[in-house]
């Protein structure tokens, strides 16, 4: 058998292999270019941002919270302040099992269960290598029980730590406010603000009052430090500090014993108080009863407490000097009397004839006064004296609505005074426009007859009734009501001194308004409405006293205050200024469900002003006067 003989092409084998080695060769280099090309990149083009990325693995920033700045009252009193106590904290980074660490730490601490959703709350918005409270405030006998078994607990260690304190309690809340954990609505604000960097590592922000409306003052500059951390998390050492800067200190215009004396004078009476310097705008007092206790919420109010104060028919969270909105009462006819005269409507010397009611032409309904059978002849003096209200009614049927709002609104009804704190409401001076818009009704004449009197949609907040006030003593001038009087630069020591702004000069004849407040330095002596007030004093006051409905009363039937729930019946007023001929103080009381405002407001403004005037302090009782006031 033959076998065939395969003659093989070694030159056409050769090409082949070396044309298979070019091209192998080719791809080589091409990988080795690229691959060069991109370490190229990475080393040399883009070397400071890959370095800059290992050093923010390797280097972390860790926010030191600044302290708060304090708040003091008008003689140096500490109204809130900062204090230092023990926190247990945990590191998380540092320990394994941190449910079994917590459990383990509630044998030597008490670890509450809002504890444990406070801690698991502030973990996932921390680094893991951030120290965190899980127990604040430690008393000395559970430091001391940790202390002895802290080598126990790798991670867990004790750290002091400043926290807010207000000494006064509820007597400051009214304008104080307090702070609160930072919620997800402050958090949203801060970001508003661009503001989020100086709050890292800071928990707490102003709630209320001054602590809300000067927080950006109060809360001072967040400092760091620079801290190299290993491939873990874990804290090597600090590289450098950046110190904080604390937050400013305010110094109120408030007079803190002045504010515990009024505190003091409304027992257990629900109602407001504020007390102004007529000339210069700053705010005194400020009073809302019953209040609350700010400390309460500094770490977060516990749901007990919260629905106790919540739940309290007395609203003691409602702030009655801000946003209690109250009919005037006859507070209001001083006010009245001035747009009379301003309009030429009246004179001081035109008097009517008090029959004991008022009847609008054509209609059957009656108007009553509050005195049965009337005040006989009424002249300007007079009617501010006895408070007849007979005189209001027909004065405001003159005036009509249009003329009562244009001069009234000039002394701050019906709008908001600007006071340096959030929240105010504006109270309502009606108007046939704001009806409308209201209640989408036109407006009638009997609707005008009981503004005459601050009742009817009347509604006023005891700040407005005290603004309105002040303008009265001052012989028209107005100066917006301010809470602030100094600020002191944490950083420079400098004290920023806000001017008193002056709002406006009213435009009223000089002897119109002689002639209203010579009246209402009557309203305080014997024949007024509220003798016993002015009974004894060295000095003159003048005022007025109100008495607002809570509920109507039918025609023909008489108000017994005894036959009526506690909560429905009148409410007591009383405004005024001293001493009446050089005013220094102007103020405005309100007492819910009081009565009378000459029998039960006017005793807590006499106290008041007896102790800002002569620095004498209230006897634990008020003595009664044997004097016979008439109501109003």
């Amino acid at each position: 058998m033959k076998h065939k003989v395969e003659i093989r092409d070694h030159q056409r084998e050769m090409h082949t292999y070396r044309l298979r080695l070019g091209i192998s060769a080719v791809f080589v280099l091409f990988f080795f270019v690229l691959l060069a090309s991109r370490f190229i990149y990475l080393q040399v083009i883009q070397h400071e941002h890959f370095k800059t990325l290992a050093e923010n693995n390797r280097i972390s920033i860790v926010p030191i919270a600044p302290n708060r700045g304090l708040i003091l009252d008008r003689n140096g009193i500490v109204l809130a302040r900062n204090y230092s106590a023990y926190t247990l904290e945990i590191t998380p980074s540092k320990v394994k099992n941190l449910n079994k660490t917590i459990d383990e730490l509630s044998r030597y601490v008490e670890i509450t269960q809002s504890d444990r959703k406070r801690f698991k709350r502030q973990l996932e918005d921390s680094h893991s290598f951030e120290s965190l409270p899980i127990r604040t405030r430690l008393k000395d006998d559970e430091a001391a029980r940790f202390a002895v078994n802290s080598f126990r607990f790798p991670g867990v260690e004790i750290h002091a730590r400043l926290f807010r304190q207000y000494p006064d309690g509820e007597m400051t809340s009214p304008f104080l406010g307090y702070i609160g954990r930072i919620n997800d609505n402050d958090l949203d604000k801060i970001d508003d603000a661009g503001d989020s960097a100086n709050y890292k590592g800071t928990d707490y922000i102003g709630k209320m009052g001054i602590e809300q409306s000067f927080e950006t003052k109060l809360h001072g500059v967040t400092g760091f430090d620079q801290v190299e951390v290993d491939s873990s998390g874990r804290e090597v050492r600090t590289l450098s500090r950046t110190p904080p800067i604390s937050g400013d200190s305010l110094t109120l215009t408030i007079d803190s014993k002045l504010q515990e004396i009024a505190e003091k004078a409304f027992g257990d009476y629900r109602g407001a108080l504020v007390a102004i310097d007529p000339g210069s705008g700053e705010i005194l007092a400020f009073v809302s009863k019953p209040g609350f206790d700010p400390n309460l919420f500094v770490e977060g109010i516990d749901s007990q407490s919260w629905a106790a104060l919540n739940n309290s028919p007395d609203k003691p969270l409602i702030n009655r000097a801000l946003r209690g909105e109250y009919p005037p009462g006859s507070t209001f006819k001083p006010f009245m009397a001035l747009a009379g005269l301003h309009f030429g409507v009246r004179s001081a010397q035109d008097a009517i004839h008090d029959p004991g009611f008022f009847e609008l032409p054509g209609k059957s309904h009656h108007y009553r006064d509050w005195k049965a059978g009337g005040h006989g002849v009424v002249d300007l003096h007079k009617s501010i004296v006895v408070s007849c209200d007979t005189y209001y009614y027909g004065l405001a049927n003159l005036l009509g609505i249009d003329r009562i709002h244009e001069f009234i609104s000039n002394f701050g009804f019906g709008k908001k005074t600007g006071i340096d704190i959030a929240g105010e409401l504006s109270g309502v001076l009606p108007s046939p426009s704001w009806k409308m818009k209201r209640y989408k009704q036109r407006w009638y004449a009997g609707d005008t007859i009981p503004v005459g009197i601050g009742q009817g949609y009347d509604l006023a907040t005891p700040l407005q009734l005290a603004f309105a006030t002040s303008i009265l003593a001052s012989n028209g001038t107005a100066y917006r009501p301010h809470l602030v009087k100094s600020i002191r630069d944490s950083k420079t020591g400098k004290i920023e001194t806000p001017r008193s702004e002056l709002l406006y000069k009213l435009d009223i004849d000089p002897k119109y308004l002689s002639d209203v407040r010579s009246a209402m330095a009557d309203v305080t002596k014997p024949g007024g409405t509220a003798p016993r007030v002015g009974a004894g004093a060295p000095y003159d006051i003048a005022a007025k006293t109100g008495t607002a409905q809570v509920i109507g009363i039918k025609q023909g039937e008489k108000y017994v205050a005894s036959n009526i729930q506690e909560r429905y019946r009148d409410h007591a007023l009383f405004i005024a200024y001293a001493p009446a001929d050089n005013p220094r103080i102007a103020l405005a009381v309100l007492v819910e469900n009081g009565g009378h405002g000459g029998s039960t407001a006017g005793p807590i403004a006499r106290q008041v002003l007896d102790y800002y005037l002569l620095g004498k302090m209230p006897q634990e009782k008020i003595k009664e006067e044997k004097i016979d006031a008439p109501a109003d």
